[in-house]
């Protein structure tokens, strides 16, 4: 009985604890998936657990904390979804990075962002502009959904704060990080300097600072990289970026549209919103916003100090010599304002004192800065920043390179020594240089201002006019500083008191007026469309007020570096000045310094300037010229120079181009400079104008013209004219000279060159056109011109060079 007892009893204990064992198992099972879940909502910690009693806190747009080596940002809910900048700049570079052209503030990168909270995560997202639709309308929806934005970085949220109307996100990484988008290093610099990683180990946050509209983070990164720019036994390259983000006006400017007869920077947008049958393609202009302090006296007429005025403050890093000048080209567009109705409406400044302004650094995107870079580069740019939303430009920082004025100095010495006294020197007065530079930083400014050149500005004037003090003193030598027109080249030595440097013009004024000017009783941009097609049409016909792109190479009046309506009388009276200075340039140069530095760099840059000169007058052959017009106005928006002007232009270049111009190669300069190369200098240049004069675009648009009408100048009488003003002296029984011979076999080399380009990759149809056809005419004719005259009475180098241009036309016709 007790052992039958002792069973029952470890049977029941064997059955109790198996039932336990199973109900730990499952409630086991439980607890494996609440104590993850648990550790889940963990990772969204209590604040003050995250953000501790060590934090030091940044105040502004929203909250930055800095936890011993974390940086966090507090963003509001409220600012959840808000448009803003994220805009990446170099605040310090390696020497020669990017080929001299990256510097410190150079800007990189600039993109819309938003805030967007997804689940347990924030998203900093990039967003697209560029297609509109109102979100009343249906199409609003898919213009979201083809338009999605990227994601640029995903934050684990850390935390809320107290009230829950915050979240706190740790940035330590995506700002430690070699994240692309805001590096600063393009594709194309990783690949020049074969970057391989950024070293984490050496690259910090310096700091990341809160202001009330934007954030400023500085990064100091070390990238390990096999060719840096400089020091390559470092293998480094060591950059510090400056990542400004900024809020977007929460009530956007309005914009303004676009009209290509007034030059502007633009950006586009597709408008969903047409009831047309396609999208509607609107172009807005690029401009700050400029609001009057009194709008009822505004709006009477009266001159008004605007609520936020452009404010430019001048680089610590600036020579306190230069600054007064630097200050007087920014404020030389406070006149043109005016015509717009604002007073004092750009400003320049002093850079404030560490007391003024503690927090003050380029960098901030707050501040608009004239950047003055120790750089050997000689140039200046002025970009800017814009709200890509309605071209509102928030800020722009101009870069004026240390070693520009030299290029100044340099061509005021060669395109006005000859008629300028004060222009004799390598020691240029410090008055004119930096009146010179404070054209140059106005220049710029134009540029932050939303205005790109104006290639036909300097066309408005007649070249006799560069000759009469009065006229140049109030007129200057181009009708706007847009242009690309340096130095009045065209005044003759004994021509007093005239004016050799540039101006602000009168298309300027008109310029700013049309952009800047508030127009009242007008709430959309379409509103304002007539009276700005008023002012426009007020102007019409008068060339000060017309505009030319750059980008044209076919227009004679859009070119860059001329001055004068008529290239041809205007380069005469240049190559007359450039005789004379060439002719000068030992003594003002190396016999003023005992070396010849100087006069080797004149040198080099006395043949650019005479290249320039021809490049004016090549532009005439095949040229049109665009006046850019609507269809109210009456005439041809493209109009074909006239054949006698543009067979006057093939005269000219044959005499001065493509002949011999041994002044160019005067032996005083070029035995003190270089042991050889004497012809091939001056040769590479007539290469290059030959073969731009002949061009398969070029003869494309004289073939159109002919189209158009035979009376106008033919593909094949420039073939023609050109051929027979090269090879003139072969009928004669003279020797033709080194230069003679070399400049004709640049020309047969062209036309067989061209002949035999079976390429297709040419903006005229070269397979369905008479350009082969004219080509092989023109070989045959040369042929048939050098059987005649080669067994005339000439020297052995005359002779085999006829032979040799006899033989390559032959296997050139019969290759093909």
């Amino acid at each position: 009985m007790k052992k039958i007892t002792l069973l029952i009893v470890i049977l029941l204990s064997f059955n109790n604890s198996y039932s336990q064992f199973w109900k730990k198992k499952k409630t086991n099972k439980i607890e494996t998936t609440t104590p993850t879940e648990k550790k889940k909502d963990d990772k969204i910690k209590e604040y003050i657990s995250v953000i501790t009693k060590e934090a030091k806190t940044s105040n502004g747009l929203f909250k930055v904390h800095k936890v011993i080596d974390k940086y966090y940002f507090e963003i509001p809910n409220n600012l959840l979804n808000k448009d803003m900048l994220l805009v990446s700049k170099f605040a310090k570079v390696p020497e020669g990075l990017g080929g001299g052209y990256v510097n410190a503030g150079t800007e990189m990168n600039t993109q819309m962002i938003i805030w967007d909270r997804f689940e347990d995560k924030l998203l900093i997202k990039v967003k697209s502009a560029n297609s509109i639709a109102n979100d009343s309308l249906p199409i609003n929806i898919s213009v979201k959904a083809n338009n999605n934005e990227a994601t640029l970085y995903a934050f684990d949220i850390a935390a809320f704060s107290k009230d829950s109307t915050n979240i706190v996100i740790d940035v330590t990484k995506f700002f430690s990080t070699d994240i692309k988008a805001i590096s600063g290093l393009s594709p194309g610099i990783r690949e020049a300097y074969k970057v391989k990683n950024l070293d984490e180990s050496r690259s910090f946050i310096n700091y990341i600072k809160a202001f009330p509209l934007n954030i400023e983070i500085l990064q100091d990164f070390t990238y390990n990289a096999a060719k840096p720019s400089v020091l390559e036994n470092t293998e480094t390259i060591s950059i510090h970026m400056s990542q400004s983000m900024i809020l977007l006006p929460e009530i956007p400017m309005k914009p303004r549209l676009f009209d290509s007869r007034v030059g502007w920077f633009t950006l586009n947008k597709y408008d969903y919103n047409s009831e047309e049958l396609k999208s509607d393609r609107k172009t807005y202009i690029r401009r700050w916003r400029l609001e009057p302090k009194d709008p009822e006296a505004y709006a009477r007429g009266e001159l008004v100090e605007p609520i936020k005025p452009i404010v430019y403050y001048i680089d610590p890093a600036t020579p306190e010599k230069l600054r007064s000048y630097i200050k007087k080209g920014v404020e030389e567009w406070q006149k043109p304002f005016e015509a717009a109705g604002f007073k004092n409406a750009i400003i320049a400044k002093d850079p404030p004192t560490k007391e003024e302004d503690p927090d003050f650094s380029p960098e901030d995107i707050r501040y608009s800065v004239i950047r003055y870079v120790a750089s050997a580069t000689r140039n200046a740019i002025g970009p800017s920043i814009s709200d890509p939303r309605t071209g509102e430009i928030i800020e722009s920082d101009i870069i004026w390179y240390h070693n520009h004025l030299r290029s100044y100095r340099n061509r005021y010495l060669l395109e006005t020594g000859a008629a300028n006294p004060s222009a004799r020197t390598l020691h240029t007065n410090e008055k004119e240089l930096g009146e010179m530079m404070q054209m140059v930083i106005a220049h710029e400014v134009g540029h932050a201002l939303g205005f790109p050149h104006n290639m036909s500005a300097s066309c408005a004037y007649n070249v006799e006019d560069y000759r009469k003090p009065a006229f140049t003193k109030l007129n200057g030598i181009s009708a706007s500083i847009m242009d690309y027109a340096r130095y009045n080249y065209i005044a003759q030595p004994g021509d007093k008191d005239v004016r050799f440097i540039r101006q602000m013009g009168p298309y300027d004024t008109y310029a700013v007026n049309w952009g800047y000017r508030l127009i009242s009783n007008s709430k959309t941009p379409e509103d304002e469309i007539p009276t700005l097609d008023k002012w426009i049409l007020e102007k019409e016909g008068n060339p000060i007020y017309e505009f030319g792109k750059q980008s044209s190479n076919f227009d004679p009046y859009s070119q860059t570096e001329d001055i004068g309506n008529d290239a041809v009388k205007a380069s005469t009276y240049a190559l007359k000045n450039l005789k004379i200075v060439a002719k000068n340039l030992p003594e003002w140069t190396s016999e003023e310094t005992n070396n010849y530095e100087d006069l080797e760099e004149l040198y080099g840059e006395l043949l650019s300037v005479w290249s320039r000169y021809i490049g004016h007058v090549v532009t005439y052959i095949g040229g049109v010229n665009e006046l850019e017009k609507k269809p109210n106005q009456s005439g041809a928006v493209y109009n074909i120079i006239s054949k006698e002007k543009q067979e006057d232009a093939v005269k000219w270049l044959i005499e001065n181009a493509f002949s011999n111009q041994n002044w160019l190669v005067d032996t005083a300069i070029l035995n003190k400079i270089t042991p050889d190369g004497y012809n091939q200098k001056l040769l590479n240049y007539q290469r290059r104008h030959l073969n731009n004069l002949i061009s398969i675009e070029r003869l494309g648009r004289l073939l159109d013209a002919e189209f158009v009408d035979t009376k106008n100048y033919k593909a094949l009488e420039l073939l023609s004219d050109v051929r027979k003003g090269i090879w003139k002296n072969n009928n004669s029984n003279n020797d033709l000279d080194i230069t003679e011979r070399n400049i004709q076999k640049l020309h047969l080399d062209r036309l067989i060159s061209l002949y035999e380009d079976d390429k297709s990759n040419h903006s005229y149809n070269v397979a369905l056109s008479d350009v082969k056809s004219l080509l092989y005419g023109e070989l045959l004719a040369l042929k048939a011109d050098l059987n005649k005259t080669k067994n005339l009475t000439r020297n052995l180098e005359t002779k085999y060079h006829f032979l040799e241009c006899i033989n390559r036309i032959e296997k050139s016709i019969e290759n093909k």
